[in-house]
């Protein structure tokens, strides 16, 4: 029986994997051997390549291509008409599909609409890609990436809230009280 929810207009491939509470909108494409963790919101008008790895609770928003070679884990956010790539050098007339470069999103991170996340770059857990900025590095936890190319501007915290540290390399969040600790350019919660 299935578990999950999916538009009529959706199309599934066989071999997917879609966990209980996953909700897949109007026109959006989930194609073979893809696991989609439970209750995921994949929107309107989305491309799930084969073998891509969704957590639970993953939000997609409408428009956005997942490729071969992405996971991501549990309560991650990609922004409306974000992209991922998978070959660092396309050319049309050359089948590159054995160079696919792996990309990695920790939890709880966000990317903001229409990032571009340069294959091969690893985004840390609870990071923050502002709206329009293209990954062309690994992304610390925490950091906030902003800009072409994106460069760090802070720390998040896993509320989503700006950290500001002291000289003591410690921060609160504002909305959640909780505390946070900055060490040789890492941050850990306390």
């Amino acid at each position: 029986m299935k578990e999950y929810f999916a538009h009529e207009s959706a199309y599934i491939d066989e071999g997917c994997e879609i966990g209980a509470g996953t909700k897949i909108w109007h026109f959006s494409h989930i194609m073979p051997n893809c696991k989609i963790g439970e209750g995921c919101n994949i929107g309107q008008n989305v491309v799930v390549s084969p073998q891509v790895i969704l957590g639970n609770n993953v939000k997609v928003q409408n428009n956005v291509s997942i490729y071969t070679g992405v996971t991501c884990g549990d309560d991650v956010f990609l922004g409306p008409s974000m992209v991922f790539t998978n070959v660092i050098n396309p050319r049309s007339a050359v089948n590159r599909k054995s160079e696919y470069a792996k990309t990695n999103v920790g939890n709880g991170a966000s990317i903001g609409a229409n990032a571009t996340i340069v294959c091969g770059h690893d985004i840390g857990p609870f990071a923050f890609i502002g709206a329009g900025s293209v990954i062309t590095k690994n992304v610390p936890a925490y950091a906030l990436m902003v800009g072409n190319p994106a460069r760090q501007m802070g720390w998040m915290s896993e509320f989503g809230s700006r950290l500001e540290f002291d000289e003591q390399g410690q921060a609160e969040c504002k909305e959640t009280g909780d505390r946070y600790l900055l060490n040789n350019n890492e941050v850990t919660k306390l």
